[in-house]
């Protein structure tokens, strides 16, 4: 029963967060269903309407082409048998011919002849005057029936075709067969492309519509049809408007196969209502439950941020104590040999003088920092530039630690570059901080190796100082973390070794003050490397460190620590 009081306890924020999200979520979920079932019937239903629109027009298209054309091309095959096409004037101007621009018939009767009996009509006035273009067109589709009737091809049931190679010259052809079926002769037609787009499409488009929506309806509705380069030749929308945006969209079957129609409603239909009132009603939900996901989450991250921060605070007490503890009983133990007097050798004497001072420096350094932290916290710490030889301040920095690192057996690995270094604009203090946490840090955690890397070069218009070890390594997830305060990397084998978690956010606020930048290259297992970037013209002087905020409270610096 405690245990569970206790779970209670612990977990109330996150039970009251489950109370709010998961009716806010099934009523959503309802919400969305009911709204994509209504969207589905109601696209379905709109669809088909304006499909079934589309496939009318057309078929109207197709009826209207084939019944002209039977109309005015089925002549008798007496007239090619027997004599000349001359009657066939008489048959073509007695029927009328609308929205054709030239007929045309042909004979592969008369065997007597070289050449076929070929007769073009203009449908309006009755000349015989085509252009050239029309008479390639006119011999292009003949083509074929030509090289039937040549072998005396039986074709069985004769039904109209169409040759619309020639967009600006499209013809219907009717084959005219014998008893026996073959091929004797060809009427055919060229329709009039104006007459189509500016007469034939709005009659029809007009009369349909209201034919199937009746004339308020189709008011709402909106018909293009393009040519086959995709331009807006008729329609009741804007100019230029792309087939993209229709709703429903179609070609003609017969002729004109390469134009396209575009149908689509320019108001809301009663589906479409009732979905954005349903949308609107999602919405507002929506909001609500965002507003109170967000407050909950909030008010959950800043819990939990105040539960990590003092649990890393704690950490951080235990551990500076711990730091603290380690070189003051180095100190005591040194100093109370040296009092008592069991040392008498001089070597020795000036050997423990050194652990002494060593200890008393890296007691110095871990004070230091947790003054500057606190500094750096409240915007209170400055920096004092002036010019400064980067390598003096390594090499200085190297010798403070000679003792400790002698000590502990480690080597130290000191690369120059070939040419000697610019001086900088730099705090000189600040700077030899920033490379002993960064050494400190190789130390602790190089582990069973004892061979650290410092190396000095120059990159264009930086010169860097990388510190390398052969350690444990630092996996990628935690290398965009390792620079921010009290964070330490979350692996036993760290947590085995003390530390304040200040060192490297410390390295990265005075990098950043000196116009610079800290970058870490690591691999678990492999060992890391820590490089300060410092420019070499420094544009302007940097400012109270209230103004380089310490990494984690701004997105700045690439930097990381254990």
């Amino acid at each position: 029963m405690n245990r569970i009081r206790q779970f209670l306890r612990r977990h109330t924020v996150w039970l009251g967060a489950a109370a709010v999200f998961l009716p806010l979520l099934l009523l959503l979920r309802l919400q969305y269903g009911w709204l994509v079932s209504l969207e589905k019937a109601s696209a379905i239903a709109h669809q088909a309407t304006l499909d079934n629109y589309l496939e009318t027009l057309a078929t109207e298209f197709e009826y209207w082409f084939k019944g002209n054309a039977e109309r005015v091309l089925n002549l008798p095959s007496a007239h090619f048998v027997q004599d000349t096409l001359e009657k066939s004037a008489y048959f073509f101007r007695k029927k009328g011919v609308e929205g054709a621009r030239w007929i045309f018939v042909v004979n592969y009767a008369r065997q007597d002849q070289e050449n076929e009996d070929l007769y073009v009509f203009d449908a309006a006035r009755w000349e015989t005057t085509p252009s050239r273009e029309e008479i390639k067109a006119i011999l292009v589709a003949l083509a074929p029936w030509k090289l039937m009737a040549q072998k005396e091809v039986r074709i069985g049931t004769v039904a109209l075709s169409v040759d619309e190679r020639d967009p600006d010259n499209r013809i219907i052809l009717n084959p005219i067969t014998d008893n026996n079926s073959r091929v004797v002769g060809v009427a055919g037609i060229i329709l009039d492309n104006d007459f189509f787009r500016e007469t034939l499409l709005p009659k029809m488009i007009a009369k349909t519509l209201s034919q199937l929506f009746g004339e308020e309806a189709s008011r709402s509705l909106a018909v293009m049809a393009w040519d086959d380069s995709g331009t807006a030749v008729y329609g009741t929308d804007a100019p230029g408007s792309s087939i993209k945006g229709y709703e429903s969209k179609r070609g003609f079957d017969f002729v004109y196969t390469d134009w396209s129609l575009g149908l689509r409603r320019t108001d809301l239909t009663p589906e479409q209502w009732a979905r954005s009132n349903l949308a609107l009603n999602l919405t507002l939900s929506a909001l609500l439950a965002v507003v109170l996901i967000g407050g909950m989450v909030l008010a959950l991250r800043t819990v939990s941020r105040e539960m990590k921060l003092s649990q890393m605070k704690a950490d951080f007490v235990s551990n500076v104590s711990h730091e603290l503890r380690t070189p003051l009983s180095s100190i005591r133990v040194f100093g109370e040999f040296l009092r008592l007097g069991r040392v008498q050798d001089e070597e020795k004497i000036r050997e423990y003088g050194e652990y002494i001072e060593t200890e008393s420096r890296r007691l110095t350094q871990l004070i230091n920092n947790i003054l500057d932290f606190s500094k750096i916290e409240s915007g209170g710490k400055t920096y004092r530039f002036q010019e400064g030889d980067v390598h003096q301040v390594v090499t200085e920095t190297l010798r403070t630690f000679q003792v400790r690192l002698e000590h502990s057996g480690f080597r130290i690995d000191l690369q120059m570059p070939d040419e000697p270094l610019p001086t900088l604009r730099m705090d000189r203090q600040a700077l030899t901080q920033a490379v002993a946490n960064l050494l400190d840090n190789a130390v602790k955690y190089s582990r069973d190796s004892k061979e650290i890397r410092v190396r000095l070069h120059r990159a264009g218009e930086w010169v860097t100082i990388a510190v390398q070890d052969r350690g444990m390594g630092i996996s990628r997830d935690e290398q965009q973390k390792i620079f921010e305060r009290f964070h330490r990397v979350s692996t036993g084998l760290v947590h085995d070794v003390k530390g304040s978690g200040l060192g490297l956010a410390i390295v990265s606020h005075i990098v950043q003050a000196h116009g610079g930048k800290v970058t870490v290259d690591s691999e678990p297992g492999k060992g890391s490397t820590f490089t300060i970037h410092l420019p070499l013209v420094h544009a302007r002087e940097p400012s109270p460190a209230s103004e380089a905020e310490l990494p984690g409270d701004s997105p700045a610096a690439p930097a990381t620590e254990i």
